[in-house]
């Protein structure tokens, strides 16, 4: 009798995987460089979130580990230090994948001096990633992508999905002045929550990404890589519109 009033489970429907990231080939977006921001700690997590990598058909993978004057202070020297030791352990490992790194820079009160000294890291002809705040929008992005232009930098804004503040017009607004735009590809999975993953589609089906990446930090991000690859809107950006812009990094 007490049965009658047990809710029933349903069944979960489990889509199955047909492809992998063959297609774009580069991660350009991760946090893989050991110990040096809050991404992989160690040498052995940053050759775990490596491998999960391989496996999902990246070829090459740019490290980006962020910077930002009041946390992460990297500079090129402290970048290329802690690729040079990732590069010795993956070759004694015969893990065969390029790695090379650049950075993801917070729009913060040191961007602006970076830009205008040219000493910003750079990815492929130029690119440069970077960030807002998740908190508040701030009041410069279209003049400090002007800015980035005039130097000769091409801007990727990093999850643009992530800022909630901003509307479809200022995406939009954003890439007209010539800001790229690059979605995490963990954001479709709702891993940021359901807002960001509607974000993501509403990005999706107005044709604004030219990026797609895992922004990679540890095996809860690689799980969520992976599953991304079951989702409808994922399949659309890789095969069914405009050709993304990752292998321009090979």
């Amino acid at each position: 009798m007490f049965g009658l009033f047990k809710r029933r489970k349903e069944k979960a429907v489990t889509r199955s995987i047909e492809f992998n990231y063959d297609s774009i080939a580069v991660d350009m977006h991760s946090h893989v460089l050991p110990g040096i921001d809050d991404g992989a700690q160690t040498i052995e997590e940053s050759l775990v979130l490596i491998q999960k990598m391989m496996d999902l058909g990246i070829k090459k993978i740019i490290a980006t580990p962020h910077v930002m004057a009041d946390l992460y202070r990297n500079t090129p020297e402290s970048i290329t230090a802690a690729l040079n030791i990732l590069k010795k352990r993956l070759v004694e490992e015969r893990m065969d994948i390029e790695i090379s790194a650049a950075a993801e820079y917070l729009l913060d009160e040191l961007f602006e001096q970076r830009i205008d000294e040219g000493s910003l890291l750079t990815m492929g002809d130029n690119y440069v990633l970077f960030e807002l705040s998740f908190v508040s929008k701030p009041h410069n992005v279209i003049e400090i992508i002007k800015k980035m232009r005039a130097k000769g930098y091409t801007p990727i804004l990093a999850h643009p999905e992530r800022y909630s503040y901003l509307t479809l017009k200022e995406y939009i607004e954003i890439r007209e002045w010539g800001s790229l735009l690059q979605l995490n590809t963990n954001s479709l999975v709702g891993y940021y929550g359901q807002s960001c993953k509607q974000i993501a589609e509403q990005l999706i089906d107005a044709g604004l990404i030219d990026f797609i990446s895992s922004d990679m930090h540890h095996p809860r991000h690689a799980a969520a890589f992976e599953d991304a690859l079951r989702e409808p809107y994922l399949k659309r950006l890789l095969f069914d519109q405009q050709p993304l812009k990752n292998k321009l990094l090979l």
